[in-house]
Order: C-alpha cells, then sequence, then structure tokens
C-alpha cells in the first residue's frame, strides 16, 4: 500500500497532475490537498538531506516540487485574512529546503503550517466516531494484506515484482512521522504512480478510519505505560514524532499504544448524529464540485451509519420528530439524485441539518435514560420479532391441529437454523468482514420480499383448503411430503433471520448509547419483550387449536396475506435507505408497523401485493365452484 520512501510523493503527483488539469481548489478540497503536501514535505524531506548536503537527490527534488504545487493551492483559495500568512509561510518553507536547512526544523515548520491551513479553512483531520482497530483488522486483511501482508511488513503475495515495493508498516521511523490522519487520507486517495489505489469506493469514512488505527498497531507497544491519556484529535492529528520531541519517550510510547487503540468514548446519539451531519457537509461539497455519483453515496452512507442507528431510541421519545428527519434526508438524498441545482440541494440540506438539530436536542448528548434504555430494549425486539412470531406461530398452530408432526419439525429445523445464521453473520460482520449499512439494507430488503412472496404463496394456499372436504382431498393426494416441509423450513428459516441481524444491529448501537449505566435496563427490556413474544405465540397455538378448521384456515390465510403486504412495503423502504433506487413522496397516512409509508414506490409495491391477493383469490373462488359443481 505505502512506498517506503515515497508514502506520500505519489499522492504529490497525482496532486501537480491535477493542478495541470484544473485550476479549481475550493476551500474544501484544495486545503485538504495542501494538507497533504505540508505533511509530506514534514514527513519525508529529513531522509533527503545531512548536515546541509543532498543525500537523495530524486527525493529531494520532489520536495521542491511539491511545494511550488502548495503555493499555487493556497493561491487557489477563497480570500481569507489567514490566507497571505499562509502564502508567506509556504515561501519561507520552500526557502528553507533549498537552503537544505536541518530536516528536523524544516519538518516542524511544514506541521505548524499544515496545522494553520487546517483551521483557517476548517479541514477537519479528526474521526467524528471513535476508531476502532478490531473493526480495521478484517478490513485490512480484506483490502491490504495482498500487498502489505498479514503482519504489515510488505511481504504479501502480491508483493512480488512491485517497483516501488509495498511498504514495511513495521518501520516505526518511518510511521513515527506520520498521523492517522496522513494514513486516513492516503487510504481515500491512493498513491498515484504506485499500486496503491484509492479506496474511496470500497471504505467508507468511518472504515478508513478504522483501518488506519489498525496499522497504527504495527508500531506500537500495547503495554507501554499509560503515563498520559491524549484526547480522540490529538491521537488522530499529531505523531509520535511530534510528541518525543515535546514530551519524551515514554509520552511517545503511551501516544502510539492509544493511537492504536483509542480510548472508546460512549458512541451516544450526539456523536452518531454528528457523523450524519458531517458526511452530509461532505456530499453537499462533493455535488457542487461536480461528483455527483460521490455526493450520492455520502449522503447515504451519513443517513445509514448514523441517523439509522438513533432511529429506534428516537421512535421512542418522538416518533414523529424521527419521521419528519428521516423524510428530510431522503428529501435531500432525492434532490442528489434528480440533478437538482446545487443551491436548491443546499437548501434541502439546510431543512434536512435542522431536522437533525431537533433529533439531537431530544436525545441528548449523553448516554440515554435507565427509562428509555429499558423501552429501546423492549420495542426493539418486540418490533422486530412480531412479524415474524406470527409467521412461526400461524405455521406451527396449522400442522399441529392437522396432524403435521414431521412438517412441524421441519419448521423448527428452519428457525433454529435461521438463529445460528443470524448470529453467524453477525460474528462475521464484528471480527471478519465489515457489512455496510448498505449491504444490510440491501439484505434486510431483499429478504422481506422474498418472505413476501413466501407467504403470500401459503396464504392463498391454506384458504385453497379452508373447508373441510378440499383438506380431506389435499390429505389423500398428498400429505405433506418432503417438498412441502423443505418449503415450510425455509419460510421459517427467512422470517426469523431478515429480523435477527437486524435486532442484533441495534442492540449492539444500543448498548453503546446506553452506557454502563444503562446495561441492565437494556437487558430487562429485552427479557421482557422475549417473554411477551413466548406469550403471544402461545396464545395463537392455544387458541387456533379450538377453532373450526375453516374458521381457522381463513384467519391464517388472512393474518399471512396481510403479513405478506406488509414485508412487500418493508422490503421496498430497506432497499431505498440502501439507496439502491429513490423516493417519491405522496400524500398519504403512514403505519410503520404495517409496513406503510407515503412513498409511490413502497406503496406501489403494496398494491401489486393486494394485486396478487386478488387474483390468487378469484382464482381460489372460480376452483371452489367447479370443484362444488362436480359434485
Amino acid at each position: 500500500m505505502f512506498s517506503p520512501s515515497r508514502f506520500m510523493a505519489g499522492l504529490g503527483l497525482a496532486l501537480l497532475i491535477l493542478l495541470s488539469v484544473t485550476a479549481r481548489a475550493d476551500s474544501v478540497d484544495g486545503a485538504a490537498q495542501a494538507l497533504h503536501l505540508f505533511n509530506y514535505v514534514s514527513a519525508d524531506y529529513p531522509a533527503t538531506v545531512a548536515d546541509g548536503k543532498v543525500i537523495d537527490e530524486a527525493e529531494y527534488r520532489e520536495q521542491l516540487e511539491f511545494l511550488g504545487a502548495v503555493q499555487g493551492l493556497i493561491a487557489g483559495l477563497p480570500e481569507r485574512p489567514e490566507r497571505a500568512e499562509l502564502t508567506q509561510g509556504a515561501k519561507a518553507l520552500l526557502s528553507a529546503v533549498e537552503q537544505k536547512d536541518d530536516g528536523a526544523q524544516v519538518a516542524h515548520q511544514a506541521r505548524q503550517l499544515g496545522a494553520k491551513l487546517a483551521v483557517a479553512y476548517e479541514v477537519s483531520q479528526a474521526p467524528i466516531i471513535t476508531p476502532d482497530a478490531t473493526r480495521g483488522a478484517p478490513l485490512y486483511a480484506q483490502y491490504c494484506s495482498v500487498c502489505h501482508g498479514n503482519a504489515g511488513a510488505g511481504d504479501g503475495p502480491a508483493a512480488v515484482g512491485m517497483s516501488p515495493p509495498p511498504a514495511n508498516m513495521r518501520d516505526a521511523s518511518r510511521f513515527d512521522r506520520l498521523s492517522l490522519y496522513d494514513v486516513y487520507s492516503t487510504l481515500g486517495l491512493g498513491i498515484e504512480g504506485t499500486d496503491m489505489p484509492s479506496f474511496a469506493d470500497q471504505l467508507d469514512d468511518r472504515q478508513r478510519w478504522d483501518v488506519a488505527t489498525y496499522i497504527a498497531s504495527f508500531t506500537a507497544d500495547p503495554k507501554a505505560e499509560a503515563v498520559k491519556t491524549f484526547n480522540l484529535a490529538d491521537l488522530a492529528r499529531q505523531t509520535p514524532t511530534e510528541v518525543l520531541v515535546v514530551e519524551g519517550p515514554k509520552a511517545a510510547a503511551a501516544f502510539r499504544a492509544q493511537r492504536a487503540q483509542p480510548p472508546q468514548v460512549q458512541r451516544g446519539p450526539s456523536q452518531l448524529l454528528d457523523y450524519t451531519s458531517s458526511t452530509l457537509d461532505k456530499s453537499l461539497a462533493a455535488y457542487q464540485a461536480g461528483d455527483h455519483e460521490q455526493a450520492y453515496d455520502l449522503s447515504v452512507a451519513a443517513y445509514l451509519e448514523g441517523f439509522e442507528l438513533v432511529e429506534s431510541s428516537l421512535d421512542n421519545v418522538d416518533a414523529t420528530v424521527r419521521k419528519d428527519t428521516e423524510k428530510a434526508l431522503m428529501a435531500y438524498r432525492q434532490s442528489l439524485q434528480d440533478g437538482l441545482p446545487a443551491a436548491e440541494a443546499a437548501e434541502k440540506l439546510a431543512a434536512a441539518k435542522a431536522k437533525l438539530k431537533v433529533s439531537a436536542d431530544l436525545l441528548g448528548s449523553d448516554g440515554l435514560s435507565t427509562s428509555l434504555s429499558f423501552i429501546s430494549g423492549l420495542l426493539i425486539l418486540l418490533r422486530e420479532g412480531l412479524e415474524a412470531i406470527l409467521v412461526l406461530a400461524a405455521i406451527l398452530a396449522f400442522l399441529r391441529n392437522t396432524g403435521q408432526q414431521s412438517a412441524v419439525r421441519s419448521v423448527n429445523v428452519g428457525w433454529g437454523l435461521a438463529l445460528l445464521a443470524g448470529l453467524g453473520t453477525w460474528a462475521l460482520a464484528a471480527y471478519v468482514i465489515d457489512v455496510s449499512g448498505s449491504q444490510r439494507e440491501l439484505l434486510e430488503g431483499a429478504t422481506a420480499l422474498f418472505a413476501s412472496v413466501m407467504v403470500l404463496w401459503l396464504g392463498v394456499w391454506m384458504h385453497d383448503r379452508r373447508h373441510a372436504a378440499a383438506w380431506q382431498d389435499y390429505i389423500k393426494s398428498s400429505l405433506v411430503g418432503g417438498g412441502g416441509r423443505f418449503g415450510f423450513a425455509v419460510l421459517a428459516f427467512f422470517s426469523v433471520y431478515r429480523e435477527l441481524f437486524e435486532v442484533i444491529l441495534f442492540y449492539e448501537t444500543l448498548w453503546l448509547q446506553a452506557g454502563p449505566a444503562g446495561h441492565n435496563a437494556v437487558l430487562a427490556g429485552g427479557a421482557t419483550a422475549l417473554v411477551l413474544l413466548v406469550g403471544l405465540a402461545w396464545v395463537i397455538l392455544r387458541g387456533s387449536a379450538k377453532l373450526p378448521l375453516a374458521m381457522f384456515f381463513g384467519i391464517n390465510a388472512a393474518l399471512l396475506c396481510a403479513l405478506s403486504v406488509v414485508f412487500a412495503g418493508h422490503g421496498v423502504k430497506a432497499l431505498q435507505e440502501a439507496g439502491i433506487f429513490g423516493t417519491r413522496p405522496v400524500p398519504f397516512f403512514e403505519f410503520d408497523w404495517l409496513g406503510i409509508h407515503a412513498d409511490a414506490y413502497s406503496l406501489g409495491a403494496q398494491a401489486v401485493a393486494l394485486l396478487a391477493i386478488a387474483v390468487l383469490y378469484g382464482r381460489s373462488r372460480l376452483s371452489e365452484k367447479r370443484r362444488v359443481a362436480a359434485v
């Protein structure tokens, strides 16, 4: 990934090419590029000179070229009071390099200029959400290890023959001059002229910070004495070399250890909503720069990786605010997809951010209260489990009432496998691969639509056999055989699996939001919901046993067909949230639990489901009339 001696050189070359293509440098992109070059000089200039003499001519000339590029970038930045000072500072830095001044002095000078530029033009060098090296590890294995090796030594199987070779990321002398922000930025931009690609399309903002943190662990001693605790912003933008100069070797060792595993602050609602707001700002900047695809992708990530994770808690405080905020976020996203003028998109964003502020004020900046933690823990499982319980209870009641015990076992195997698959998916997402919000919603949407079709089929099938004579005909012709048992098992599997992974995700997020003080309340809420769901299943099974066969079949058929409509609405909404297609709000009432959303696409899917029910029931009635006539 990183060239040993040219970690930022390729990036700088890319910037020079960019300058030759366009002279535009806005307050975000131009400043960020100039900051990269300052950091490059700070990291690589010291190795090019010694005692006033050049020891690496090629590298030294690159320093001069990049400092020339920095001056062009600064000149193209919007006029601000600090720009003149930055211009003079860049000239002084170039002069120091031309005079072959001491490497440590030049590095310090470059870092100071970069810090001033970041403040003047509001270039954020710190993550909104605390990075997590454990989440970065599987991403590193997936994207980086093929070149850099499992241990980061630059000895991956694809490294053979690479020129320049992949960086040895265990080289402390090199990586001590780099900040986490430098590594994060390189992951997003790649290095021109090397085999290091940009991972901006594969890894979102949070994931790149996670990978950067994991890479930092290669040069850290996890047992270093914690002589000082550094805040997240300092861990992201400072380097171990800077800490070493100012505070000594023990502090530098502590800094390395902490930036490799930042103290996990409580991931409260404010942090998640700040992430949403910050990512939306990046989305608008990309849209104004003409990169509409990147702008849309960022708008999707802003929703899925931030706001969606507090929706459940917000629903329990004020469902209306949650709905209004969600609509505003979707309206901004749709404005990007429709290609509206940047000014109109900015208006949509301003409205969405105003709603986000209302949401943040309601939830507060600290952990959730004990009562809200309990209610959230209760409703998450109750809401997500209710549909699965209804489907399973209806199937089991039907099979037991008709004496099909072998099929009951198949259903139990189906939902049992779903539990294992859900837990396995969670384990994979937590420890092996990183499942993005978009992938999560895509999975939910696809399984919901599949379940909608399966439940509709089962409902109509039951309706066809609601009369005793029809059921007896079916019994004589074909008891529930292997194919039928398999169908019931598949439906049980998807009915449970589609809910389970989302339940795990929401509980994982709720656990962080509640904090240690609220953990017992979350567990109590989940346990209460589990008791209620088991009780509901028992009532359905017991009550259905006392119903006449025709009435039982009719009720079950109606319930399953209704759930088919619900699943269709949920499935389309999940695909919309994943960014697969847009939204088209319409004047209509909403009822989330029934999957009814005031959107043309979602309502259209439910209309198709209702039409299918009408057609299939009509066919069933005709078949019944023919059967009666034949008798």
